[in-house]
């Protein structure tokens, strides 16, 4: 009755009043055959004992389908009832493969957007996973940064180690860019077959104005001699919007060997690898001559093993932090950083117990809101002097001071 019922709604039948007694009556006097179920009343209790055939349904795709026949049906009004056959609907479903070429399309653009392999100028070499780009003439490297909400201080600048950090990427990528990056840090094939590295002797910086949280700074570098056995490194760093000139850097490198940690020469091969490089333009930051004096007092430091890089020295930027750590508090507090010239002496490893020493100099007075110099040294536990220093700093808020246009060309 079950099975009957629910034939019916979806098939609904018409039957007329004298039929439906007449099966009454067969269901009452004794047993029924529906669709090959035969219903038989029960000696006992009077119900009624079913006794179906077994037929194995038919299966589709897997799938078991239930054929119940219908009164009044035939195949042949199965067949009108279909639509006509036509070209139309005897073609695949499109919709589909209209979804797979729309996909196709949407990720071809998308690629073909990241890669913006359009040039500005013709100068301009391809930059397709914004690790920088070379400019004029393969001279000059540029990379841009966006300033990080990890990168600034409590007074919603970058901090200076954030700078130096920049600078020293762009170093790094401008050799990778122009095929001398080898197996060191920033060291060319011929370097590590010599087991030479490059190392820092002096650096000098000059901050116009400190880029703030979302800004996007735009950081050129480029390489020129430096007498006979050394090579100079210059930095200009900008607003990438604005172009206004907010760092400039330069500073000295000379090679030393990665296994007995002395200075060596530049052999003939690795100078043939590195002087078509060259751009022969004056520093950015005129060099400041003076004395850097030693100092006597000190705060320890401890070098941990973050701080070391892959030639297994202390990285230069560190140097930078634990310089700034003995600097008095009101002196950070009223001012800020606005130009440092560093001397690296000798290196230092991971065992190292260092002395940070800063004496003000200039302005004595704390109390004096115009520019205040310091003297810095960081020296080992035992008194070799590692790197000397000396900061300068300006009050917060004060104007930008001296500016530089662009970055310069090379002279003939």
């Amino acid at each position: 009755m079950v099975a009957t019922a629910a034939t019916s709604s979806f098939f609904p039948i018409t039957s007329s009043p004298d039929s439906i007694d007449s099966k009454n009556k067969k269901l009452g006097n004794g047993s029924t055959n529906l669709g090959g179920i035969k219903l038989k009343p029960s000696a006992s209790s009077g119900s009624l004992q079913v006794k179906a055939n077994a037929q194995a349904p038919p299966k589709i795709n897997g799938t078991t389908v239930v054929m119940t026949p219908v009164e009044g049906f035939t195949s042949e009004d199965a067949a009108s009832s279909l639509p006509p056959r036509t070209f139309i609907n005897q073609l695949p479903d499109w919709s589909m493969l209209l979804a797979a070429i729309t996909t196709i399309f949407l990720a071809a653009e998308k690629q073909w957007m990241m890669l913006d392999w359009k040039p500005r100028r013709p100068d301009m070499l391809i930059d397709p996973f914004g690790i920088g780009r070379i400019v004029q003439d393969g001279l000059v490297f540029r990379q841009n940064f966006s300033i990080r909400s990890y990168e600034i201080g409590a007074d919603r600048t970058a901090s200076i180690e954030t700078l130096m950090n920049h600078l020293q990427e762009t170093a790094i990528n401008h050799c990778k860019s122009a095929g001398l990056l080898g197996d060191g840090f920033g060291a060319t094939p011929g370097m590590c077959k010599k087991n030479l590295i490059w190392v820092v002797t002096r650096m000098q910086v000059v901050v116009d104005r400190y880029p703030t949280w979302g800004d996007v700074v735009q950081v050129d570098t480029w390489v020129s001699a430096s007498g006979k056995n050394g090579m100079r490194r210059d930095w200009l760093v900008s607003n990438s919007k604005t172009g206004e000139i907010l760092t400039r850097a330069s500073s000295v490198w000379v090679m030393m060997n990665k296994l007995t940690r002395r200075l060596s020469k530049i052999p003939e091969e690795v100078r043939g690898e590195i002087e078509p490089h060259f751009m022969n333009s004056d520093p950015v930051v005129a060099e400041d001559n003076r004395k850097l004096v030693k100092l006597d007092d000190n705060t320890a430091q401890y070098p941990r093993w973050s701080d070391l890089d892959v030639n297994q020295h202390v990285n230069n930027v560190k140097y930078v932090g634990w310089i700034l750590e003995s600097t008095p508090l009101g002196i950070v507090e009223s001012h800020e950083l606005c130009s440092m010239t560093l001397e690296y002496r000798r290196e230092c490893g991971r065992d190292s117990v260092l002395q940070s020493l800063t004496a003000v100099s200039g302005v004595g007075n704390l109390g004096n809101m115009g520019e205040i110099e310091c003297q810095h040294l960081l020296q080992l536990e035992e008194g070799s002097e590692i790197v000397r220093g000396r900061t300068q700093w300006r009050p917060k808020n004060a104007k930008s001071f001296g500016k530089m246009d662009q970055v310069p060309a090379q002279s003939a």
